[in-house]
């Protein structure tokens, strides 16, 4: 693991990266996108693929996110309608940065996030689908911006989706505030109908995972994509473990990556 810099817009921006001993050639490459308000740096206590990543042989990107001014906090400006910050062009252009360094598979580039981190995931599948080729959110969701101009996605990627169904700081039922451009979007059923929908999926498969784990599978896609969606009972804005919820959401971010 080392820390690195990738200049974007005369900005010199920093990431974390983590690669396996003995990766092979053309590997898969996972972005992790941190919450608000967290570095990259000490991410790996929440998003944590490192040693999936060892056992599965892919690299992980860890980037930083820059200061909101308003709060002088990090994080990630993907989505919102006005920003002097192109999250969108540093992370894509990282992502090829490091296709080319490591001659790791642009086929297999994949991003994954946690809330903000989350919100930021569906802007690049939104705007970024050639080069990330699924995502994964965790308590995140779409702002209210990227959803009313969906139409002007140029193709589907496969999505993972987890919510906590008491999360009060994202609410599951689309009632997030409209205030500094994050709310907006409708309940998350809603949107992962239409991912469903725009994959192509013909199939909604519900599994039985546990009473408080309702789990729904789009299936038969547009090129085998899916789009997987997780409610979990009696759970707010945290990251699900096995502990705290009977779901490990780094195992499942990388059992839903490793499909495609």
């Amino acid at each position: 693991m080392y820390h690195a810099i990738y200049n974007h817009d005369d900005l010199d921006r920093t990431y974390v990266q983590y690669k396996p001993v003995n990766l092979p050639e053309n590997a898969p490459l996972v972005f992790v996108l941190h919450s608000y308000g967290r570095y990259a740096k000490d991410h790996m206590q929440s998003l944590q693929l490192d040693s999936i990543a060892e056992a599965n042989k892919f690299a992980v990107c860890y980037p930083q996110g820059t200061i909101d001014v308003n709060t002088g906090k990090p994080y990630w400006t993907g989505g919102l309608p006005s920003s002097g910050i192109d999250d969108v062009g540093f992370l894509t252009g990282l992502a090829k940065h490091l296709q080319t360094k490591y001659n790791l598979d642009p086929n297999r580039t994949f991003v994954c996030g946690i809330s903000n981190g989350g919100f930021m995931g569906y802007t690049l599948a939104c705007e970024s689908p050639d080069v990330f080729k699924a995502l994964a959110s965790v308590t995140g969701t779409m702002t209210g911006h990227i959803w009313k101009n969906r139409n002007s996605i140029t193709h589907p990627i496969p999505v993972l989706q987890i919510s906590g169904m008491t999360d009060t700081v994202v609410p599951i039922d689309g009632s997030m505030s409209t205030e500094f451009g994050w709310g907006g979007a409708p309940h998350m059923d809603t949107i992962m109908d239409y991912w469903g929908e725009f994959n192509g999926c013909n199939q909604v498969d519900t599994l039985s995972i546990s009473p408080n784990i309702h789990a729904y599978r789009y299936t038969k896609g547009l090129n085998d994509n899916e789009v997987w969606y997780y409610k979990l009972e009696g759970f707010g804005h945290d990251l699900p473990t096995l502990d705290n919820s009977g779901l490990n959401a780094n195992e499942l971010i990388w059992q839903f990556f490793s499909r495609f």
